[in-house]
């Protein structure tokens, strides 16, 4: 007995010292910095150094030598001579004998490095080396607004935000942007776990130990600072925020989105305040943006930008400019350096839309919902990057997470593609580099009309044939996954309950239009709705997501809150119902006249056309101008988006769906082929958003159709015969015009429908 138990503990003792063969011993400088040390202390908290084998030096590149054994050492002089000089922020990586080198320019090249290995480890193995890498951009920044219009910051603790910085740099981030408690949001949030100054300053302390940037984006909210005393409260507001904030690297100052201050009184604001700032914080930059100004306003903004303005460190383009980062970038003096802002969050009424994004999933899963785009945002990313030096991507919530890691990832290495990127981001936080091929399968969800993609319903076998991991990235991913397949199953009801319901109608039969309209979706598409419900629980558990108002305390349903809208109509059911109720009321022949109309519907006359142009595949006349790919912004083409309506309110999804352009750029239809003979009528239908902006109608660019007019009702519809000249040619252009030079989103240019046939 004694010998066996003797024989037990020696294989114990073989099997411990196995065990500790096989786990990386973390090799560190002796004189590391306190820096090096936190990264250091975080490397061993992680899973990743465990799987390593053999021996891993993570030091500065100076002191990697000392460090390293006669043969590796030479292995790695030899390999390191050629290097470049050392550069901000850049790292290297090199392996040989099992001894696994992550070498930093400096602190942060550091940290970025062992990033490096954190993302690309695989079953023990860090695949691609030696590399060297250096950030292709100089700032890399994420904005975290901790605020009640948020999905999902303002449930947020302390700990969160921590787990949450470090992802971000693990993929390339150096800096955390955050909103000013004073912005155009509540005061509160009801799901605060802490009040907004302590937790400003909590994550300002996070920044400083990890030792990457605290940018403070402060808006200018009073009403006029022209004003002494409202300026002068101001100051006495800012100067309170930064003395009490410890770390604070730069200063971001929008002249709108929110604010409303003009050029010539903004620029004595924050030449003051920048004053204020560099008391507590002598090293802090800051910058200025032109969000929301008109044309003559940024006529003003860029005079003022071409004095010496010393305080003044450079320019950040975000959404709501009339100007894109390229054209700035051009009218900016090269003394100022220029940040892009972009938006990452949304899917419509946006900077960057989706192209194509079918109504069905616009009006379902709405403007902020989990979007992993893989392609589009690198597409974005290479299109601007020869204009602005560093970046701050604009982000509601967590629903944009693959899109700050992308960002923050080419903001790394532009060189990077979105396939390893989107494995890596599977690889990192899901533990299996195959859940990439979700990422990029629930972007190509979205590629042109639903009803008829096949990814759809791929993507969610793809998910199904991964393990379940028990975080809230799985459910974000298994939530979208299925979101898709539920509205393109009800998107097909929907269609097929209206069909019948006019087929009933055809033939009088108004109960059974009735009952085909109100055909409950099949057990499959309840089953869907039931396992979509019980995700979105398990994420506002697990993270904070607010995807309900009702449920989660959502600020609103368009700040991601989809969960509301799975039972939304996909059809014009509500609207029909009524037409059907005022058509039965009538007496003969008056309603055999009403239901014959309702029949034909948008059809035009004998010779005529019909565009709805909200539908890319019903609208063969609209010009769509400038490629996406060339455009992502859409600043010189058409775009097709949808109003803040839906069929439940009792409007047509012919309604709710528009074409509109932006800016000065005219939406325009083309037409070719008419009866020269014979004089046209249009018929237009106004719709959209609540805008009271006046259009002007213009044919052939030489001659007014309407002059400028507001939109009287919404929808609104406008009829009219067109001078016979104007077709006389057999071509026809009609150009919407909005009034020239305005600010802000340069939305508003907003039409429905458009029928064109001759009388």
């Amino acid at each position: 007995m004694a010998r066996l138990l003797c024989l037990c503990l020696w294989l114990c003792l073989c099997l411990c010292l196995s065990a500790q063969a096989v786990a990386a011993n973390l090799i560190t400088a002796p004189d590391a910095s306190p820096q090096a040390q936190t990264t250091a202390a975080w490397f061993r908290e992680e899973q990743v150094l465990g799987a390593l084998r053999g021996q891993v030096v993570l030091a500065q590149r100076s002191q990697v030598a000392a460090l390293l054994p006669p043969r590796v050492r030479t292995a790695w002089q030899d390999w390191s001579r050629a290097l470049p000089a050392e550069r901000p922020e850049a790292y290297a990586l090199f392996l040989r004998d099992n001894w696994l080198i992550i070498a930093g320019d400096d602190d942060r090249g550091l940290m970025l490095g062992m990033g490096h290995v954190l993302r690309k480890t695989e079953r023990g193995r860090v695949r691609g080396l030696p590399l060297y890498v250096a950030p292709d951009k100089a700032i890399r920044a994420h904005q975290i607004g901790y605020r009640f219009k948020n999905n999902s910051y303002d449930a947020f603790t302390l700990p969160m935000f921590e787990r949450h910085l470090r992802d971000l740099i693990v993929f390339g981030t150096n800096g955390l942007q955050w909103i000013a408690p004073v912005s155009d949001d509540a005061a509160e949030s009801p799901l605060f776990p802490a009040p907004p100054l302590d937790t400003l300053i909590g994550v300002s302390r996070l920044a400083q130990r990890y030792g990457v940037d605290f940018h403070l984006y402060y808006p200018q909210m009073m009403a006029d600072y022209g004003d002494p005393a409202q300026k002068a409260a101001e100051l006495k507001r800012f100067e309170a925020l930064v003395r009490a904030t410890p770390h604070i690297s730069s200063l971001f100052i929008p002249g709108g989105d929110p604010g409303h201050t003009p050029p010539d009184i903004l620029f004595p604001l924050i030449r003051d305040e920048a004053a204020i700032l560099r008391r507590y914080h002598p090293n802090a930059t800051v910058w200025v943006s032109a969000q929301g100004f008109d044309k003559a306003q940024y006529e003003r903004f860029y005079a003022l930008i071409a004095e010496e303005n010393p305080w003044l460190t450079g320019v950040f383009v975000g959404p709501q400019s009339r100007d894109t980062v390229s054209v700035q970038r051009a009218h900016i003096p090269a003394r100022y350096k220029v940040l892009f802002y972009p938006d990452i969050a949304h899917t419509l009424h946006a900077q960057f839309p989706v192209p194509g994004f079918d109504a069905a999933f616009a009006l379902t899963e709405g403007r902020e919902p989990i979007n992993p785009q893989p392609q589009a945002q690198s597409h974005i990313y290479r299109h601007f990057a020869g204009d602005f030096e560093g970046f701050v991507t604009y982000s509601e919530g967590v629903t944009d997470d693959v899109n700050k890691m992308l960002w923050a990832g080419l903001g790394t290495d532009r060189a990077q593609k979105p396939a390893t990127m989107a494995a890596d981001y599977g690889r990192y936080f899901l533990g299996d580099a195959r859940f990439g091929a979700v990422l990029e399968g629930l972007e190509r969800n979205w590629r042109g009309p639903e009803r008829r993609n096949g990814d759809i319903r791929r993507t969610l076998k793809t998910l199904s044939t991964l393990p379940d991991r028990d975080n809230w990235r799985y459910a974000m991913l298994a939530y979208r996954a299925r979101y898709d397949v539920y509205v393109q199953r009800r998107a097909v009801a929907e269609t097929q309950r209206e069909d019948a319901a006019y087929q009933a109608l055809a033939k009088g039969d108004f109960e059974a239009a009735q009952r085909a309209l109100f055909t409950p979706d099949d057990a499959d598409t309840q089953a869907l709705r039931t396992e979509i419900q019980t995700l979105a629980a398990r994420l506002y558990s697990d993270i904070g997501l607010q995807l309900s108002v009702r449920l989660y305390g959502a600020s609103n349903w368009e700040r991601g809150a989809n969960l509301d809208r799975l039972e939304l109509s996909l059809n014009d059911r509500v609207w029909l119902t009524r037409q059907m109720d005022e058509i039965e009321a009538l007496p003969e022949p008056t309603r055999a006249d009403r239901l014959a109309a309702l029949l034909r519907r948008d059809a035009p006359p004998p010779g005529g056309f019909y565009d709805d142009l909200g539908d890319p595949q019903a609208s063969p006349h609209l010009v769509r101008g400038t490629d996406w790919a060339d455009d992502p912004q859409r600043m010189a083409g058409a775009v097709e988006s949808i109003a803040d309506r839906t069929p439940d309110d009792g409007w047509r999804l012919a309604w709710i769906t528009y074409a509109e352009a932006l800016y000065e750029t005219p939406l325009e239809l083309r037409y070719a082929g008419l009866d020269r003979r014979r004089p046209y009528r249009l018929r237009v239908v106004y719709a959209g958003e609540d805008y009271a902006l006046p259009l002007t109608l213009i044919a052939n660019d030489t001659t007014t159709v309407h002059a400028a007019r507001a939109r009287r009702s919404n929808p609104e519809t406008v009829e009219m015969d067109l001078p016979p000249e104007v077709t006389a040619q057999g071509h026809l252009s009609l150009k919407w015009f909005r009034p020239q030079g305005l600010g802000g989103s340069g939305r508003g240019r907003q039409v429905a429908q458009v029928w064109l046939y001759p009388l």
